[in-house]
Order: C-alpha cells, then sequence, then structure tokens
C-alpha cells in the first residue's frame, strides 16, 4: 500500500513514482494549488495537488486534519527557497496523481503539535489513541522500545532464560493491597494479581534454571503519585551461585551498556556506593540525587546545653536528629519564600523551618541574621558555622525533630532548594546504595516490618541478632539510584528454610501463618535451593528518566489517573448481577455517613 514511510522521503527519490499512507497532518491552499502535510509515524511529507487533474484536486479540497489518505505521486526538488531544513523530507515534496480518503475524521479534540501541559491530562488520556498519534508520545514509546531491546539483548548474550510466571497467584503480605480477581469455580476463593514475581522466580532458582529474567506486568493497590500506577512494568532478574558484589556488577554493566547503545551516553565504571546509614545522615534519604551539591550535617552534639528546648530536646533524644542544611549564597532567599519553605517542610510533619542568614562571618555572631541566635550562645552559633563551612551570602536551614521527619523535610527540601536555585548538576549520576536495615519498627503496630520484603536475607553477621536484637541487622539489599530515583532493587534471598523460618518470626508471623501463606516456599527450601539473589527494575521510572517526562504516565501506552481509572475505557465499571450471581459475590451498598 506504500513504498516508504512519509519520514524517510529524501533527496535519493527524486523522479521516482511512490505511494504513501498516513494522516492530513495540515492542508493548505495557496491560491489554486493545495498543499498536504502527510504524517505516519516515521514524520511528514509535503504533497502539492494541481487543478490539472479535476477529480484529484477536488478531492484534496475536501480532505481536513486527520482524514486517513492513500496517496500515489512523483517526487520532485521543492523549488528553490521554499525548502524546509527542519524535516527530513525537507528537501523534496510528492506531485499528486492519485488521492483516496481511507477514512475520514471527526476534527480532533485537541492539536496534534502541543507540548504535555498545554491541554489536560484527563482530556489527552480520554482521547489516548489520538494523543499518541503526536511525534513527542510516538517517540517515547518508540524509545521504551529500543530500552527493552537493548536490555533482552545484554541478557540474553549472557545466559539468561526469558520465562513467563503465573498472572493468578495467591494472595501474599508484600507490603502493598493486592488485586484480588474472584473464583468462579471455587466460589468464595480468590486469585491475587501478583505485585512482583518474587517467589516464584525464587521457585525458578529450586528448580535449577540459574538465570531468569522477565519484562513483566505487575499490579498494586496503592495510592498514586507521578511515578507510581495500579499496574506497571518490571524488569525481573534473579541469578543463582552468584553474590551480591557479582549481580551488581553484572547490572550496572547492563545498565551502562543500555545507556550507551539507546543514548550514547558513558555512565561511570563502577559505579559509587553508598551505605543506607550514610545516605541518610548526609541526604535524609535512601535515594539520594548527587547532582545536587547540598548535604545535611549533624549538629546535635553542639545543641545538647543549649536552652532552647526546641533543639536541645531532640539533641538529647537518641531517636531524634538535629542537623543544619547549608546553601551556598542562600542568603538572597526572601522571607517570603522562607515563609514558603517553612510551610513546604510542614507537608513531612516538620513543626517550623529555622535559619541563620550570613552577612558577614569574619564579624562572628555580629555578622550573622535570625531570630534563633538570642536563644543559641555565641560560641555554638560559631560553631555552627565552622562545621557547615559557612561562607558570607550564606543560609543555614536547621531540623530538630524526630528523625524521620528531619530526613524527610530536610531531604525533600534540599532537592526542592536544588531545583528551585538552579543548583542541579547536568548529566547522570547513579549509584548503588547498599547496607540497608533488615526491619523497621512501626510504632502504631508495635511490630517489625521488612524494609524491602520477608525473602531478603539477613547478613551473615547479623544472624545472631534475629531474635534479640531484629532492629540492629543488616540486610544483603540493594538498590539502584539514579538522579535521585530508585530505578532497581534487589537483593541476596534466604534460601534455608530455618533461617526464613526465623525472619518470619521477627515479623511477628506466626508458624501457623507462615505455613498458610507461604507453606509451598518453605517446603521448595528443603529440597536443595541453592544461594540465589536478583532485583528487578522499574522500566516505567527508568524510560520516563532517559526520556525526560515528567510522569511515568507519559510513557506508557495506556496508563491510569492518579484515582486509578481509566478514562479511555471507563474502567473499572459495574457488572451484570449475573456475573456476580455466577461468583457468588453480592456487592454491598456504600454505608452512610452519620451526621
Amino acid at each position: 500500500m506504500r513504498s516508504l514511510y512519509c519520514g524517510q522521503l529524501n533527496e535519493s527519490h527524486i523522479d521516482q513514482e511512490i505511494e504513501l499512507a498516513g494522516w492530513v497532518h495540515r492542508r493548505r491552499d495557496h491560491g489554486g494549488v493545495i498543499f498536504i502535510d502527510l504524517r505516519d509515524r516515521e514524520g511528514i511529507a509535503q504533497v502539492v495537488f494541481d487543478p490539472d487533474l479535476p477529480d484529484v484536486f477536488a478531492t484534496a479540497e475536501s480532505v481536513r486534519n486527520e482524514f486517513v489518505l492513500h496517496i500515489k505521486g512523483k517526487v520532485r526538488p521543492r523549488p528553490e527557497g521554499t525548502e524546509n531544513n527542519d524535516l527530513p523530507s525537507g528537501q523534496v515534496e510528492i506531485l499528486g496523481k492519485e488521492l483516496t480518503v481511507l477514512n475520514r475524521s471527526e476534527t480532533p479534540p485537541f492539536m496534534l503539535d502541543i507540548e504535555d501541559d498545554e491541554v489536560g491530562e484527563e482530556h489527552r488520556l480520554k482521547y489516548r489513541y489520538v494523543d499518541l498519534r503526536r511525534p513527542a508520545m510516538y517517540q517515547r514509546l518508540k524509545f521504551r522500545s529500543e530500552i527493552t531491546r537493548a536490555l533482552r539483548y545484554y541478557l540474553d548474550e549472557r545466559g539468561f532464560l526469558d520465562i513467563e510466571t503465573p498472572m493468578l497467584t495467591k494472595a501474599t503480605p508484600e507490603g502493598a493491597r493486592d488485586y484480588l480477581v474472584p473464583s468462579r469455580t471455587h466460589q468464595g476463593s480468590f486469585f491475587a494479581l501478583p505485585q512482583s514475581p518474587q517467589i516464584f522466580k525464587q521457585l525458578l532458582m529450586v528448580s535449577g534454571v540459574d538465570r531468569y529474567y522477565q519484562i513483566v506486568r505487575c499490579f498494586r493497590d496503592e495510592d498514586l503519585r507521578a511515578d507510581r500506577q495500579p499496574e506497571f512494568t518490571q524488569l525481573d532478574i534473579e541469578t543463582s551461585f552468584m553474590n551480591e558484589e557479582e549481580i551488581m556488577t553484572l547490572m550496572e554493566g547492563m545498565i551502562r551498556e543500555m545507556f550507551a547503545r539507546v543514548l550514547e551516553e558513558q555512565l561511570p565504571d563502577p559505579f559509587p556506593r553508598i551505605a543506607y546509614a550514610e545516605a541518610m545522615q548526609r541526604y535524609g534519604s535512601d535515594k539520594p540525587d548527587l547532582r545536587i551539591p547540598l548535604e545535611l550535617v549533624e549538629v546535635a552534639d553542639l545543641m545538647q546545653s543549649v536552652e532552647f528546648k526546641v533543639f536541645s530536646g531532640p539533641a538529647n533524644d537518641e531517636g531524634s536528629r538535629v542537623t543544619a542544611l547549608r546553601v551556598p549564597q542562600g542568603g538572597k532567599i526572601s522571607r517570603k519564600e522562607i515563609d514558603d519553605y517553612t510551610k513546604f517542610v510542614g507537608i513531612y510533619g516538620a513543626k517550623g523551618l529555622a535559619y541563620i542568614k550570613v552577612n558577614e562571618i569574619a564579624r562572628g555572631v555580629e555578622g550573622l541574621q535570625s531570630p534563633i541566635l538570642k536563644f543559641l550562645p555565641d560560641e555554638v552559633a560559631m560553631n555552627i558555622m565552622q562545621r557547615v563551612g559557612a561562607e558570607d551570602g550564606d543560609l543555614v536551614f536547621f531540623g530538630a525533630d524526630k528523625a524521620k521527619v528531619v530526613n524527610e523535610a530536610l531531604g525533600a527540601l534540599r532537592v526542592k532548594l536544588g531545583h528551585d536555585l538552579g543548583m542541579v548538576e547536568k548529566g547522570w549520576r547513579p549509584l548503588w546504595v547498599v547496607d540497608f536495615p533488615m526491619f523497621e519498627w512501626d510504632e502504631k503496630d508495635g511490630r517489625y516490618y521488612s524494609l524491602h520484603h520477608p525473602f531478603t536475607s539477613p547478613a551473615e553477621a547479623d544472624l545472631d541478632k534475629l531474635e534479640s536484637d531484629p532492629g540492629s541487622c543488616l540486610s544483603r539489599a540493594y538498590d539502584m539510584v539514579l538522579n535521585g530515583t530508585e530505578v532497581g532493587g534487589g537483593s541476596m534471598r534466604i534460601y534455608r528454610e530455618q533461617v526464613q523460618e526465623r525472619v518470619f518470626r521477627a515479623l511477628g508471623i506466626s508458624d501457623e501463618e507462615a505455613q498458610e501463606k507461604f507453606g509451598f516456599l518453605l517446603e521448595a527450601l528443603k529440597h536443595g535451593c541453592p544461594p540465589h539473589g536478583g532485583l528487578a527494575f522499574g522500566l516505567d521510572r527508568l524510560v520516563m528518566l532517559m526520556t525526560g517526562a515528567q510522569s511515568i504516565r507519559d510513557v506508557m501506552a495506556f496508563p491510569k489517573t492518579q484515582s486509578a481509572a481509566c478514562l479511555l475505557t471507563d474502567a473499572p465499571s459495574q457488572v451484570s448481577p449475573a456475573q456476580l450471581v455466577e461468583l457468588g459475590i453480592r456487592v454491598a451498598k456504600p454505608q452512610k455517613e452519620e451526621k
């Protein structure tokens, strides 16, 4: 039906008779001569229709934007002075000789030359099939395909097998809510859509597969944000008889090769590594953006004896922090902006945002400006300035509260300041975060939870602490971070039944509950399970970063909204009473709220 794509047309085709098919991107009537810019996935070609062929010309007059056309014509150079150097086909045009309207189109809901933010996202999602015609959207999908092809090539070349795992599986506690699927043949029972193939890929290691990967859909019923969706895609990887050093080396090699192949960018070799505790101390985050040259500095020891309880209280509390964040030349930040930043950290639970402006450090305290100086001894104030390396024109922010609040509030403030003040360095800054805690304590529930998941192996040196001091156990986990976004996470797995049972008990999972939910895994561990580990990369996040998109929704063909709805198909939707009867389900009416 066509000789080539529109975007492939060039001077080598001059004097050739060709056929093209595509959509009308733009139609222009120039005083008796009609120009149609025909668009397909590869680009645009200009077609000219003269009135010498009355029937063809009349058809050309009738077409409108987004009509689907088939044309035949002869390629010729564009007249001198009318070339378009912005298009690969911009040196030539086609003199149209035949024109067929394959399909008409109503006026499109928006123009296709818009930027992402020029039309409401809900409108774009409702008419996604039109939105995907936009060159920017098509290029992202094409780019995504190139990324997955490069990843597959790397793994295939190294002996990994691409193996599918079930979509209908058993509901297991892995951190987020499961999407449940009622069973018609086992009424009253439910399948769950997998949050990840975690257990199945471990079973594949027990099976002797040795090296597995899968580009797989995962499902989590959780609150959404820019980099979360109810269904998302992982590159899932597992391998046997390798330790964490070997796995991390292999995986960063994959990411380096993929960046070189797809973006022609060279990433560092090796990636830097940082322990979880150090990342939290310096950046307030376990996924630090190393492009931002700002760090948190601990000053609790300097604040322990001050009378100002806002500082001395947390300084003398083992579970709290007092930190300073120096902003070079931040003295230009206005009081209104400081108030705005105070509101910003309040989102993370911070009760306020103290600060000191550094006007002239050589004058000592007289050269500092802040409402809190009256509460600090001069010696303390100057020691803080010395510790953070303050210079004239700087601004120093402070956080004093429970460690979790300080880390989240000042960690987020660090990133926001970096972007607001234009301090984000260009380029790619990958790193590994290692030595994660095995567990985290939940005050509300009064129990430990897995920081990663319950199948993560404890550090060998900490096995004896599982019962006596689980909070101090480290895990054999590792996360890959890129420009402040976690793109991959994994660990060495527990491969001995006795250790898995001890971890379950540390998590408050009884032997009976463990058998009910994970009995098949515990049984498998008895049958010669090899040492194994792996990780999963968030493919959507990775593509989002590499394309510069603002949301993973812009790198997915048919995403959901932030309320987990599909505006295109109007899902989720109600089903017929007959279907519910088949499943043995009755839908309860929502209870009215009491006034």
